[in-house]
């Protein structure tokens, strides 16, 4: 830009000096490069300003080529041409061939492609075109994301398919205002973490929980498989009952409450949420408060591991205005819209 700058320059002076001191000034032009390409035989190095200045002064005035000495007259005509064929590939930008597809666009089929490893391009283009995307199936091929393997669901899916049919139980201690152990069981469905059943009871025998399970699963309603722990609670007439039943039993291993972990988190909730702050008279007493607590926890509390639904479906409601109700005298409350 800076030699530009100067020939400018120097073709404005031109225009106030005599032509006699013109014609001598290109003789000198002329004879130093006449010297420097006996000293520089290799090709001048010539950059992009060079050459489109060389290019215009041959479309101004033809006549230059024979003035030119460090370049062959052809190299210039070339330049010419290849500048005409950019020129006119610019003019024909974004007009021909087929539209773009837009970046939202292309996120969304590798988005339903990996979500949904079972769907090919004609499943996620008869998808796309139900939400108004004006799509070739070609194109959705063409954005879909590469498997190299057959494709499978996750281990997450898998899990989740099967959690329906499984229920886990535990026991656990509460002492109540004049020091008497009390055992609750609990009864919980793996799948959307509900609290189908409890009980309480000052001596927790196997008749008794076999009791329990009768009650919190009808016939048809049972789980495939039931997890537990290896107390000594569960005796000979349970398992004869959970078998009799159609249930296969489960217990984990020793000492590892990892492996039932979804009633372990129902009972720390409940502790938590609930019997850490209370004073237990008796086991009716104990009844009533679990009786409330199980409602609230079914129907009302939202759990992270549902994505913030209720156990019970729990629908979004946003006309009408709120209020609240007290939950176990004031303890919870539960907001909703009348």
């Amino acid at each position: 830009m800076t030699d530009l700058l100067k020939l400018i320059l120097g073709v404005l002076a031109s225009l106030f000096r005599s032509r006699a001191k013109l014609e001598a000034e290109n003789l000198v032009l002329r004879q130093q490069i006449n010297v420097l390409r006996r000293r520089t035989p290799k090709r001048p190095d010539l950059n992009n300003t060079d050459r489109f200045l060389f290019v215009l002064l041959y479309r101004w005035f033809p006549s230059v080529l024979e003035a030119v000495a460090i370049v062959r007259p052809e190299t210039i005509i070339l330049w010419h041409r290849a500048g005409f064929r950019a020129y006119w590939r610019w003019r024909s930008r974004n007009r021909v061939g087929r539209p773009k597809v837009s970046a939202e666009l292309r996120t969304l089929i590798g988005e339903m492609s990996r979500a949904n490893p079972l769907w090919g391009a004609p499943r996620i283009h008869g998808e796309l075109l139900k939400l108004g995307f004006d799509v070739a199936q070609s194109t959705v091929a063409r954005y879909m994301c590469r498997r190299w393997r057959p494709p499978s669901q996750g281990w997450r899916t898998f899990l989740s398919n099967h959690a329906d049919g499984i229920a886990a139980v535990d026991l656990f201690v509460l002492p109540t205002i004049a020091f008497q152990m009390l055992y609750c069981l609990v009864i919980i469905r793996n799948g959307r973490r509900l609290l189908v059943s409890f009980g309480v009871t000052a001596n927790p025998t196997a008749e008794w929980i076999s009791r329990q399970i009768t009650e919190a699963f009808p016939w048809d309603h049972a789980p495939r498989y039931l997890i537990r722990d290896r107390d000594t609670s569960y005796g000979p007439v349970f398992l004869q009952r959970i078998r009799a039943m159609g249930i296969r039993d489960h217990p984990i291993a020793p000492r590892s409450p990892w492996q039932n972990a979804y009633v372990e988190r129902l009972i720390g909730s409940i502790r938590r949420e609930c019997l850490d702050h209370m004073i237990v008279f008796g086991e009716a007493h104990l009844r009533r408060i679990l009786r409330g607590y199980a409602a609230y926890y079914n129907e009302a509390r939202t759990h992270r591991s549902l994505n913030k639904d209720a156990p019970f479906h729990r629908a979004i409601r946003r006309l009408r205005a709120i209020t609240s109700q007290p939950v176990l005298g004031g303890l919870h409350h539960q907001y909703c819209r009348i």
